[in-house]
């Protein structure tokens, strides 16, 4: 047993957890450690981009990091599975049985061992228990997600299309109603009237924006709470230019086949009915080997990133609850929080298995940057680092915005590839469609 390999289990190929195998199989490689990644899925997409692969504005299959090569290229092994317990006494994860479409089992329930442990599963669309959410409406968790709601769009306007050429019709809509005013659902709400302006040139000659009608529903007072007052104002005055019908302070009590229904007992008909109002941990977390959690399942860690309950144990991104000493809040659920702590948690797996002494997560706010498509982009800038924000519009938001995903390209393919993914990015923009519809 003395020549055992130290083993690093990461659970979640997200944007937090990819970073951390990348740099953790860059530094050890197979040598003295093994790095495993377990993922449900084969590939990793950055879920800030989900809604434009929703609305087929991006194509995933040609954006999308396949684990296993991944793997190969830095030095870490990526298992496919989905991570449903965890044996703390035999430092073991337990992985359900994997299935194929048709549910037949491929492979049985196992475990891996750990010595060291990271937690990075992310987090899902919280429905608050409202009744007839999880039967009736899509959500954006997910490329699978994102996919059938695409899929689902098409199908609409094409029917539409028809309906219009033959006659059958002369006012059919394409009726899209989507529940939540942060980054999510505006960017999808704008994006939609990108992707429905394009849809004439691929094949569908008498469809285009004029026939989408888009709602946009939100609980507080205003859309994009996480912005200045000034800056969500300006984003909802665009969203009303391109034809959105905003609705805030506006409390959804059901949805049914169809429709939402609101506590003012507006029923709002709806094609395609969106949920993205707020986020959870995934149900799997609650209580999970007995760890501290949230009842909103996340797991609450210390400052250094590990659960209160196991030290060997590391939480980040999403799934993951962390209150500053000092602060009344805690992390928020974003890509920049995500990637600021694997930075610290990647440092401190060192540290830990080098017997160091670990060092504290500080989070430093950035800003928020929300883009409207190709209409506009809004934000603020540096945060607290500079005693107050800094708003931003326009294209300089928009090459800021756009900067955010070249970050996340060169922290999980290193400068080299990163760079040049970059570079293929712009050449892309030229010679692809402008749209994925199939």
């Amino acid at each position: 047993m003395g020549d055992r390999k130290t083993q690093v289990v990461i659970c979640g190929g997200g944007a937090g957890g990819l970073e951390v195998a990348r740099r953790l199989g860059a530094r050890y490689g197979r040598r003295a450690h093994d790095i495993i990644l377990i993922d449900r899925s084969p590939t990793h997409v950055w879920k800030p981009l989900l809604h434009e692969v929703a609305t087929g504005s991006l194509d995933a299959n040609l954006d999308e990091v396949g684990y296993r090569h991944h793997g190969f290229r830095w030095g870490y092994r990526y298992f496919l599975g989905s991570l449903s317990g965890i044996d703390r006494a035999a430092r073991e994860v337990i992985l359900a049985p994997l299935r194929d479409e048709d549910g037949r089992e491929l492979v049985a329930e196992h475990r891996i061992r750990y010595d060291w442990l990271l937690l990075a599963v992310g987090s899902v669309t919280n429905d608050f228990g409202i009744p007839g959410v999880r039967e009736h409406c899509l959500f954006l968790d997910d490329r699978e997600q994102a996919d059938r709601f695409r899929n689902r769009l098409l199908n609409h306007c094409l029917r539409v299309s028809r309906r219009l050429v033959t006659g059958l019709a002369t006012d059919d809509e394409v009726r899209v109603t989507i529940v939540g005013g942060g980054a999510t659902g505006v960017e999808l709400a704008a994006e939609l009237f990108n992707a429905a302006a394009g849809l004439r040139h691929y094949g569908l000659e008498v469809f285009d924006e004029s026939r989408l009608r888009v709602t946009l529903v939100e609980a507080g007072d205003r859309i994009l709470p996480a912005l200045p007052e000034k800056l969500a104002a300006a984003a909802h005055a665009e969203l009303e230019a391109l034809g959105v019908r905003v609705l805030t302070s506006t409390r959804v009590v059901r949805a049914e086949p169809g429709a939402i229904v609101t506590a003012a007992g507006e029923r709002i008909a709806g094609d395609l009915q969106v949920w993205a109002a707020g986020v959870r941990g995934p149900d799997l977390l609650a209580g999970i080997g007995g760890l501290e959690t949230t009842p909103l399942n996340q797991l609450v860690v210390t400052g250094t990133l590990q659960t209160t309950r196991d030290p060997r144990i590391f939480a980040i991104g999403d799934c993951a609850f962390l209150r500053p000493a000092g602060s009344d809040r805690a992390v928020p659920p974003r890509a920049q929080a995500a990637h600021q702590m694997a930075d610290t948690c990647f440092r401190n797996l060192v540290a830990a298995m080098e017997g160091r002494p670990l060092r504290p997560f500080r989070y430093r706010d950035r800003g928020s940057l929300v883009s409207l498509s190709r209409y506009s982009t809004v934000g603020s800038l540096m945060g607290n680092l500079v005693g107050g924000r800094m708003a931003v519009e326009g294209r300089l938001a928009r090459l800021m915005y756009l900067s955010l995903y070249r970050m996340h390209l060169l922290a999980i393919h290193g400068w080299l590839k990163g760079a040049a993914l970059i570079l293929l990015g712009h050449v892309n923009q030229v010679v692809r469609p402008r749209l994925k519809l199939h």
